[in-house]
């Protein structure tokens, strides 16, 4: 199946159910005319089959509908993200070679620069109201060529934690199939109405809008996301199914705490980070929705594994997706699809390519892709363990592991404790270098509401040290006033482990006031007395 034609046959059906909510709704036959008007226009501009068309656009319902008009000429969507540096936007557009690149306000300049560039080819570049101001000229005829199943759809480029963005191709079939697998994982039915806040440069942002294309349902836009807005959208627009990362939940819940704006959602969903079990826990109290599903997957396979009741089982990732199969395998570099670890040992993610959610491989990448990809299957780089029920837990990436006194540690554990600290409104946690332990165990911490960050950090102290065994109590806590995230909500550890921050307070530079918080209890422990504390 390809999109265009799952896109006709749902205005086929209901013409006039309510397609886009929001301040400027529209039904499923005015969207249509939309959207062909843009893929006119778009064609108009030299834009044939297969051809890349580049947005860097802010959001909502133009960057939707540039997007579906690209899938209705057969072309090849580009969505990046507006967050990007001028040398990722760059490297972006010289790799995609696009053949239309469309800005807006928040964008034009940016991308002006960037395609000055000399390595960056020849193309037109359109600000969105000059495309606007085409389309309105343009008919709303059903532009020509539909695309195969097997013709690329859209392009999105990886977050960039860790080096440069790869491109990753999917195709008509591919997203196709990852709507299905999202209707039929997250309980999704016809009519749903959801809110479309995740960016369409990434997988989730996506997937919100085909799902809504599948079913038939209302796509509820909001271009930027905004805790105040949001709840405002959802209470006026009846929305019943959110599918947003662990960040944006918890701002809902700091703008509302009981979510008394949010009684019509019946469908929870999460990706992108692990959820700590005290956000899980206060979301049930809040909606008691009727499903709540943790997704956990990627941009290159859609569903790895689908963890189908939060409720019962807060951050368990639960089993492979209904279009997939996976194993956990030896995480040494290299290592075969074959070399399974045993029971209750800790692997490394394997999903099958067979999975008709996947990519074929990177973009002009073979390097990229002989790495990630062997012998059938994707290596995702996630560690994991299953417990006695045969239920994945994600214990975090391989990057991110910290090796402290010749000890594997893994940030996602002591995330979610020191969560609970009532002083703290974010944690992340990463391994920095330290002679003695090799690296030492760091979290980063952002003060609560009318905390200190001087509070906070001996708050995190001694939270830890009632909370955690030995091996895994940070070494040291920084306070900062918000954690380095992606557009997505995905947290760039990198950033923190190549000292790019500015602390607000730090244990490990003595205070004007309280001294140094840790110095009572340098020598208090050895990597090996730690060591031997590591099954409490």
């Amino acid at each position: 199946m390809d999109l265009a034609t799952a896109w006709s046959w749902t205005v086929e059906r209901y013409p006039h159910r309510r397609a886009v909510g929001g301040p400027a709704p529209m039904t499923w036959a005015q969207w249509d005319a939309r959207t062909a008007r843009l893929a006119h226009a778009l064609a108009d501009l030299g834009v044939r089959r297969a051809d890349r068309v580049a947005l860097v656009l802010t959001g909502g319902e133009p960057a939707a509908s540039l997007h579906l008009a690209v899938q209705r000429l057969a072309a090849v969507a580009v969505p990046l993200s507006t967050r990007l540096g001028h040398g990722e936007l760059v490297h972006c557009l010289a790799d995609a070679a696009p053949t239309v690149v469309v800005s807006d306000d928040l964008t034009a300049e940016r991308v002006a620069a960037a395609t000055a560039d000399e390595r960056v080819r020849p193309h037109t570049h359109r600000h969105l109201d000059d495309l606007e101001r085409l389309a309105a000229a343009a008919p709303d005829a059903p532009p020509g060529g539909a695309p195969r199943p097997d013709d690329v759809s859209v392009m999105l480029y990886t977050s960039g934690t860790t080096g440069r963005p790869k491109g990753v191709p999917r195709t008509h079939a591919a997203e196709h199939a990852a709507a299905v697998a999202h209707l039929l994982q997250t309980g999704g039915r016809p009519g749903e109405v959801t809110l479309g806040v995740m960016p369409l440069f990434h997988t989730m942002g996506l997937r919100t809008l085909l799902a809504t294309v599948l079913a038939a349902g209302t796509w509820v836009p909001q271009a930027r996301f905004d805790a105040a807005e949001a709840a405002e959208l959802v209470a006026t627009d009846g929305v019943t199914s959110l599918y947003l990362v662990p960040t944006m939940f918890w701002s809902l819940l700091r703008e509302d705490p009981t979510l008394s704006r949010f009684r019509s959602v019946r469908r929870l969903a999460y990706a992108g980070a692990a959820m700590a079990p005290a956000l899980a826990e206060r979301l049930v109290e809040a909606l008691a929705p009727e499903s709540f599903v943790n997704h956990f997957g990627s941009t290159e396979v859609y569903t790895f594994s689908i963890g189908p009741d939060v409720a019962a089982k807060p951050g368990c990732a639960g089993r492979a997706g209904v279009f997939g199969r996976l194993r956990l395998v030896d995480p040494t570099p290299g290592a075969s699809p074959d070399a399974l670890v045993g029971p209750g040992e800790q692997g490394q993610v394997a999903v099958s390519m067979a999975s008709p959610e996947a990519f074929a491989g990177y973009w002009r990448r073979p390097d990229a892709t002989a790495k990630a990809v062997r012998d059938g299957w994707y290596f995702t780089g996630d560690l994991a363990v299953t417990d006695d029920d045969g239920d994945l837990w994600v214990a975090g990436r391989v990057d991110d592991m910290i090796n402290s006194g010749g000890e594997n540690v893994y940030p996602d554990e002591i995330e979610a404790a020191l969560v609970r600290c009532p002083e703290l409104a974010d944690v992340v946690v990463a391994g920095l270098p330290d002679e003695r332990w090799g690296q030492a165990v760091t979290a980063f911490v952002v003060p609560a509401p009318g905390v200190g960050a001087d509070a906070a950090v001996a708050a995190a102290d001694r939270w830890g040290r009632s909370a955690l065994p030995s091996l895994h109590r940070p070494k040291r806590v920084v306070a900062l006033s918000e954690v380095p995230r992606s557009a997505v909500g995905k947290t760039l550890r990198r950033v923190l482990v190549a000292g790019e921050y500015t602390p607000l307070a730090d244990s490990a530079v003595p205070s004007p006031r309280e001294g140094n918080p840790r110095s009572d209890r340098a020598a208090e422990s050895s990597p090996r007395a730690e060591a031997s504390e590591t099954g409490r």
